[in-house]
């Protein structure tokens, strides 16, 4: 996991969401070990308004190993400012047959060592097979 203070942002957040993912499908490791590599304990995540902390991102963690999408980040946009970064990426993902566009703005902060200890994201979802 890379530094935020060491990389370009782009970089960094195409990094971070491919490598958590990437751990995640490729790992027989506990998702709570995987989770708590790239996340503090007490991490707030609040996507479209729902809040999501650190046993949410666990339990999101069992069904993307169950149906084990293909996703690729393609990130526009990122500012860091100290231990803040704000982003706007595409999340290409494939899942069952089915292709989505996930555009995300992102704002969040994240410690010295790379770890996410919050964030805050606005989705629009569009199909891209139809």
């Amino acid at each position: 996991m890379s530094r935020l203070d060491s990389t370009d942002p782009k970089q960094f957040i195409a990094d971070f969401f491919t490598s958590f993912t990437d751990d995640l499908l490729s790992s027989g490791e506990d998702a709570e070990l995987i989770v708590d590599r790239y996340h503090t304990p007490d991490v707030l995540q609040i996507a479209d308004g729902n809040p999501i902390d650190r046993d949410k991102l666990i339990a999101h963690a069992r069904p993307v190993r169950k149906n084990r999408p293909t996703a690729r980040v393609e990130v526009h946009e990122a500012l860091a400012d100290g231990d803040r970064i704000a982003a706007r990426y595409t999340l290409h993902v494939l899942n069952r047959g089915k292709s989505l566009a996930i555009d995300v703005h992102f704002f969040g902060r994240f410690t010295p060592d790379g770890r996410m200890r919050e964030a805050h994201l606005l989705t629009r979802s569009t199909n891209e097979s139809g």
